[in-house]
């Protein structure tokens, strides 16, 4: 079965949106941590802002590291309800977003990475179709803006793995509690 990671850089007071508040705390080994996450998934799943943000910014990038490499050849899925005209290796789920990451887990063995996203973070948290939540807790308070979890939103997740970076970041895994 195909398995789903969040992967959401999040303010100490939840705070998700417009993460330019990241680059303060930005390491060799934050980096590291997500290169590795990325280099480990088969495919990206994005919300279609998120997408959008990206696809304006990623298809110029390169490094010798190999993470721009890598991210501009992931095929995508996108949940969208207005956009055809995906482009940049993008495929718009079909149908509503639930129903069909419920599908794309049940086929095959792919590890799907869901970056930032939190319309859909929101949308698969109480279907049970995350498998892993990687937040990366700044430490920050941002003050306003879009927040990870919207309200009625819940979830009991088990901590599986944490450290910290040398900046101050928080990296935090977590499971559902099931």
């Amino acid at each position: 079965m195909s398995t789903v990671t969040a992967a959401v850089y999040v303010g100490l007071d939840g705070v998700v949106e417009n993460p330019r508040w990241t680059s303060a705390f930005w390491s060799d080994d934050l980096a590291a941590a997500q290169k590795h996450l990325l280099l480990t998934s088969d495919e990206l799943l994005l919300g279609r802002v998120t997408y959008e943000g990206f696809a304006a910014a990623w298809p110029s990038k390169s490094d010798e590291e190999g993470f721009a490499d890598r991210m501009n050849g992931m095929p995508m899925r996108v949940a969208t309800r207005t956009r055809t005209d995906l482009d940049w290796n993008a495929t718009p789920l079909d149908g509503d977003a639930v129903d069909a990451v419920r599908r794309l887990k049940e086929q095959g063995d792919t590890r799907y990475l869901l970056y930032g996203s939190p319309s859909i973070v929101n949308a698969l948290t109480p279907a049970g179709l995350i498998d892993e939540y990687r937040l990366m807790t700044f430490p920050v308070v941002v003050g306003a803006g879009r927040r990870l979890f919207d309200e009625g939103v819940s979830a009991t997740l088990r901590l599986v793995d944490s450290w910290i970076t040398s900046t101050g970041v928080a990296m935090l895994s977590y499971a559902p509690a099931r």
